[in-house]
Order: structure tokens, then sequence, then C-alpha cells
């Protein structure tokens, strides 16, 4: 996974989209990882799961209209799953590593599992992960390795988990290609 091509796409997706009209912190988009974070806690509470074979299948039978079939698809087998927002979580980071010019071309996530959390339960998972954001400074100058870390905090925990983190950030990643602008008058 080249995650600088990754974050650049994001980064695109999320302006063309309007999500880059106002100046905000960066304990703002930190803020909004944090709530993709418990948006996974309240799939896994509701015991909701992707469900990749009947997804894959489905757009594969409807070839007239692509777009249509997709969204349809990932409405139905992947959206607010654990995985869909444990997906949005990492693609928010790469965006915000968009947004401040972060290189992450260096940072290789598959060699740098630090944290064992097959013993965790799911929110003790989350928290462990949201203590990652939230502790220590969040100045530009300190960002890059914040980003660095959350990032393989979440790759770390998917791997435990296996769940298939890269197939479902491209997933959501060309679902939100195809939104509406601000997602249909979203805020922020």
């Amino acid at each position: 996974m080249n995650l600088n091509e990754l974050k650049d796409r994001a980064y695109k997706t999320a302006c063309e989209h309007g999500w880059h009209e106002e100046e905000y912190s960066n304990e703002h988009f930190l803020c909004l990882v944090i709530s993709e974070l418990m948006e996974a806690v309240e799939a896994d509470r509701k015991r909701m799961h992707a469900f990749r074979t009947p997804f894959e299948d489905f757009i594969c039978r409807f070839t007239k209209e692509p777009e249509h079939a997709y969204k349809v698809a990932f409405d139905e087998y992947i959206k607010d799953s654990v995985e869909d927002e444990l997906a949005d979580a990492v693609i928010r980071l790469l965006d915000l590593a968009g947004l401040k010019g972060i290189d992450l071309e260096n940072f290789n996530y598959e060699e740098s599992h630090i944290s064992d959390y097959s013993g965790l339960s799911f929110t003790e998972a989350m928290f462990g992960i949201t203590k990652e954001i939230t502790n220590g400074f969040t100045e530009d100058d300190i960002l890059e390795e914040k980003i660095h870390s959350v990032l393989n905090e979440i790759f770390s925990f998917c791997e435990d988990m296996e769940i298939d983190i890269e197939w479902q950030i491209e997933q959501k990643m060309k679902y939100n290609e195809l939104r509406p602008y601000k997602h249909g008058n979203k805020k922020y």
C-alpha cells in the first residue's frame, strides 16, 4: 500500500467535496478521527460488520450502471460497519496528512507492529488508539509523528483482528468519490 498515493487521493477528494473551504485546527481534525473510532464502537455494539463476498457478488452482476450498483452494494453490505468506520478513521488521518503536506513514504506500518490487541476488548482497543491521538501535543512540528503513530495503531489492531484494512480503505475512498458535495450538506 502506498500511503502517499492514498494521502493525495483522500485530500483531493476532501477538497473536491468542500471539506477544506474553512480553516480548522489540528485538534478539530483529530477529533473527527476520534469520532470515527467511536462510530466503530457503536458498530461493534450493534454487531455490524462488512460483508465482502456479497458486496463483490452484487457489483459484479450489475454492469449497466456500475456507479449506482457500487453505491447500493456499499450501502447494503459495508456502510456503517466496524470495518467501514476504521477505514474512515484512516482516511481522515490521510486527509490531514495531505492538508499539512506530511510525507508518509518512509512509514512502513507492516514492520512496526507495536501493540498486541488480541487480548483486549474492542472498546479497550479503541480507547488505546484514542489515547494515542489525545496524548501529547498537536502542533504542526509533531503532527507527523502523531499521524504515523495513530496509523500504526489502527493498522496493528486491524492486523490482529484479521481486518483487511487496505481493501476497506479502497472501497470507502471509491464510495467517498461518488458522494455529493459535503455529503449532502454536512457541516464538517
